[in-house]
């Protein structure tokens, strides 16, 4: 069973990477200070669960291109 998250995490992490998409990496804890600069968290939880699922989204965007990639070569 997978992590739930609040859609709160959610939407401020996807809204974070449409912004900045530059900034984040597969790294957590880069993630987390890159978030220490853009974003004011009232909670060290919450600043961590939104850094913990752009580095779960951008490891799923990588994974999804070296599909893709495959695909194209067969």
């Amino acid at each position: 069973m997978g992590k739930v998250r609040p859609s709160l995490v959610k939407r401020t992490a996807r809204k974070l990477l449409q912004l900045y998409p530059n900034e984040f990496t597969e790294d957590f804890y880069h993630n987390k200070e890159v978030l220490k600069k853009y974003l004011m968290t009232p909670s060290k939880k919450l600043r961590n669960q939104i850094a913990g699922y752009i580095t779960h989204l951008i490891k799923l965007e990588k994974k999804r291109k070296e599909v893709a990639q495959q695909m194209q070569q067969s």
